[in-house]
């Protein structure tokens, strides 16, 4: 399952705080590229922060590998994780005759 994880900084986070966990965190992130389990990472642009394509069985599952982050350990941020679909709609723009044919089969 895909979710979508966005941090929460914590009240009064600042990047100072921040700082003496970010090689770690850094190290962390890179195992969990590694292994699969991020499949993307981004910055933010509309605020310092992350947004993250996580690769897991549950949401669950998911807040317990972002709740090991560095950061997260150190109370300074936390992380709302969304699950993600595949998206089906593309049907509603097919005339009748082409809606819900096998993958492969539309010419």
């Amino acid at each position: 399952m895909r979710i979508l994880c966005l941090d929460i900084p914590a009240s009064g986070a600042t990047l100072e705080k921040y700082a003496p966990h970010l090689t770690s965190e850094a190290l962390h992130t890179w195992g969990l590229y590694k292994s699969g389990s991020i499949r993307d990472i981004y910055f933010r642009q509309d605020r310092p922060g992350v947004a993250i394509f996580l690769e897991c069985d549950s949401v669950e599952k998911a807040r317990v590998v972002m709740a090991d982050f560095p950061l997260a350990k150190a109370g300074l941020l936390t992380f709302e994780c969304i699950p993600l679909g595949s998206f089906t709609n593309w049907e509603h723009l097919f005339a009748g005759e082409f809606k819900n044919q096998p993958e492969g089969t539309m010419k």
